[in-house]
C-alpha cells in the first residue's frame, strides 16, 4: 500500500514538472532568439568597424594585441562569436516547432545562461493545451513507472539477501 501511493505521489509529480515542459521551452526560444539578436548587433557592429579600417574579422582580431586588456577584449568577442555561432544553430533548430519536436531537441535547450534566466522568470500554471496535458501524461508515466522499477529492485534485493540467494520469480514478482 504504501509504494503504491509513493508511486502515485510520484507520478503525480512528475505528471506536474513535465506538464510545465511546452511553455518552459517556448520562453526559453523566446530568450534565444533574443540573445541572438543582441550577439549579432554586437558581431555586426564589429564587422563595421574591421570593415572601415579595411580588415576582415579575422585580420580585426589578430591586431587585438599589445596589452593585456586588448588581449582580454580579443578573448571575448572570440567567445562571443563562438557563442553567436552556437546559438544561431540551436535556433535553427528549435524555432518554428512545437513543444514535441522541442523536446526531442531538447539537447538544444543547453546554454545555462538563458537557462537561468527563464527559470529565473518562468511561472509554472495548469497547462490546458493538449500539448501539455500530453507532456503530464508522459511525466505521470515516467515517475509512477519509475519508482515502482526502483521499489521492486530494492524488493528483490531485499529479499534476495534474505533468502541468501537468488530469488525465484515468483518471490520477486509478489
Amino acid at each position: 500500500m504504501i509504494v503504491r501511493t509513493l508511486a502515485l505521489a510520484a507520478g503525480i509529480g512528475g505528471a506536474a514538472a513535465l506538464s510545465q515542459f511546452p511553455e518552459f521551452s517556448q520562453q526559453y526560444v523566446q530568450r534565444l532568439g533574443g540573445a541572438v539578436d543582441e550577439l549579432s548587433r554586437v558581431a555586426d557592429d564589429f564587422d563595421a568597424s574591421a570593415h572601415a579600417e579595411g580588415l576582415t574579422r579575422t585580420q580585426a582580431l589578430e591586431q587585438m594585441q599589445g596589452t593585456e586588456f586588448v588581449a582580454r577584449r580579443r578573448a571575448d568577442m572570440e567567445r562571443s562569436f563562438l557563442r553567436l555561432e552556437r546559438l544561431q544553430s540551436d535556433l535553427q533548430m528549435l524555432r518554428g516547432h512545437g513543444p514535441f519536436m522541442r523536446a526531442y531537441r531538447v539537447g538544444r535547450l543547453s546554454d545555462r545562461d538563458i537557462v537561468a534566466r527563464t527559470w529565473d522568470d518562468f511561472a509554472p500554471a495548469v497547462p490546458l493545451t493538449l500539448a501539455g496535458a500530453i507532456f503530464a501524461a508522459l511525466g505521470f508515466v515516467a515517475g509512477w513507472g519509475g519508482l515502482r522499477a526502483i521499489m521492486a529492485m530494492i524488493r528483490r534485493i531485499t529479499l534476495q539477501r534474505r533468502l541468501g540467494g537468488k530469488p525465484s520469480k515468483d518471490a520477486a514478482g509478489a
